[in-house]
């Protein structure tokens, strides 16, 4: 009886040593978690390397269409705006910030915001001094600068938390004449 009892004993153990039914189920769930984080964190850092990209392509549009002027009035800096919203689609405009503003450099090289206007941030106080790239510092010329941040903040937050603060800044120059100016009309 005892022989019998263990050579039924060995014979399941035999079983169980070479069962493969539920190794792949066993499998799955251990490497689940991995796979939905690898999915959601690429979904999370492309969305956040296509914003990026936007926010570089929105700050030199909004330069770039400025620099084509001799004037801007109120309505076209709004069109301006606008043409921004456009470019950052699909992504939420709301967060948002763009500025332009006229960078008039003087005889001496000394560089003072001549203009500012924003679309949700903060426009430039007038005749602030800026410091410039000295490639930038051409005496009696004038730069049209173009700024934009987007306050990022991921769908899923699983691999990358909290809000991320991206933007960038274009510069150019005028096209049309040596300074754009800006008027309410």
């Amino acid at each position: 009886m005892t022989f019998n009892c263990m050579g039924s004993l060995v014979r399941a153990l035999r079983r169980f040593a070479t069962a493969r039914g539920g190794v792949s189920a066993v499998e799955f769930a251990l490497l689940f978690p991995m796979m939905l984080t690898l999915y959601f964190g690429g979904v999370e850092v492309t969305t956040g390397v296509s914003i990026s990209r936007k926010s570089t392509l929105v700050a030199h549009t909004v330069a770039d269409l400025v620099a084509q002027t001799n004037n801007v009035t109120d309505a076209g800096m709004q069109d301006i705006f606008k043409a921004a919203g456009a470019v950052v689609a699909p992504y939420s405009e709301t967060d948002l910030k763009v500025t332009v503003s006229s960078i008039e450099i003087d005889a001496a090289g000394i560089a003072k915001i001549k203009w500012s206007d924003t679309h949700g941030g903060t426009a430039r106080p007038v005749d602030q001094v800026v410091t410039l790239k000295p490639a930038l510092v051409v005496p009696n010329t004038s730069l049209i600068w173009g700024e934009v941040d987007y306050m990022y903040k991921p769908t899923f937050g699983w691999v990358l938390t909290g809000t991320f603060n991206l933007g960038d800044k274009s510069m150019l120059r005028p096209r049309l004449s040596n300074i754009v100016t800006r008027s309410a009309s």
